[in-house]
């Protein structure tokens, strides 16, 4: 386990957070929900940044308090409110990344940011929202981390721009030993990258799955007030009410469509069990 959080929890004012992760070697994990749900806190508390009321989080089999040199080394991290200097230019950075890692692969590191059309010789500040967030991405897959750590690492970036981030990182994959926990506003991005996904809302994780099965088990059903009535509901995670009667969340679409084929039925998408799971009430 390259990752694992067992039950934190952390109080700021009247926000909590309690929830358990984790991540396993050779996978790429998601972290979603809404703006405030606690993503970037359970980052910073995967990292050690912030003190814990209670729980445990070990990095490599280890507390984040006894990991060695070698160990953080293995770390690569993109936080969403961090970055370079910005009287900093990508040599300067190649320059000071390898004085602080040992493996930290210098050409290349230079050679993707060319492939991406970053200027070299452009201070950060000068940069656009979109290349910070590359050149913070690269930097951090340049030392052969074998955990990464990535918060909202496509913000600011076109659609051209985040397919090459998501190809940089399945390569980055590649050796088959690494893994990857990132959070991200664009759920199409996490369903094309991720092997699974957590959901948490207001400090909670309300869902772990599969990717596969969240997009190919989960559905939703638009059901009438007798339909609703009628429905074997042991399958309906939560509903909604709708003028028409219930919008429904399923985790067993088959089972319904089995069964109860005259109701109208869609496939899931991540956009739509977040926010079913967030807006609906839960059964």
């Amino acid at each position: 386990m390259l990752l694992k959080m067992e039950n934190i929890q952390k109080t700021y004012g009247d926000f909590t957070m309690n929830c358990s992760l984790e991540l396993q070697p050779g996978y790429i994990t998601g972290l979603i929900g809404p703006n405030g749900a606690g993503k970037t806190t359970v980052f910073k508390s995967a990292l050690g940044l912030i003190s814990l009321d209670q729980g445990a989080v070990t990095v490599f089999g280890k507390p984040f308090d006894q990991l060695s040199l070698k160990d953080k080394q293995d770390m690569g991290v993109v936080l969403a409110d961090s970055g370079f200097s910005g009287y900093l230019t990508i040599q300067d950075i190649a320059r000071v990344m390898k004085n602080l890692y040992q493996l930290f692969d210098q050409d290349l590191f230079i050679k993707k940011c060319r492939e991406s059309g970053l200027p070299l010789k452009k201070r950060v500040k000068d940069m656009s929202a979109g290349m910070k967030a590359r050149v913070k991405v690269l930097a951090a897959m340049s030392h052969e981390a074998r955990l990464l750590i990535l918060d909202e690492p496509t913000a600011g970036l076109d659609v051209l721009a985040r397919e090459e981030l998501l190809d940089t990182i399945r390569e980055y994959m590649e050796p088959g030993d690494r893994s990857v926990l990132i959070s991200s506003h664009i759920s199409t991005d996490l369903e094309q990258l991720c092997d699974d996904l957590y959901l948490i809302d207001n400090g909670t994780i309300v869902l772990h799955e599969e990717t596969d099965v969240l997009l190919g088990s989960y559905g939703l059903l638009k059901a009438t007030e007798e339909q609703y009535s009628e429905l074997d509901k042991s399958y309906i995670l939560c509903r909604k009410k709708e003028a028409y009667g219930y919008r429904l969340l399923t985790d067993k679409i088959s089972y319904y469509r089995e069964n109860k084929p005259e109701i109208v039925m869609e496939k899931g998408s991540v956009d739509e069990v977040i926010t079913m799971m967030i807006r609906g009430e839960r059964l």
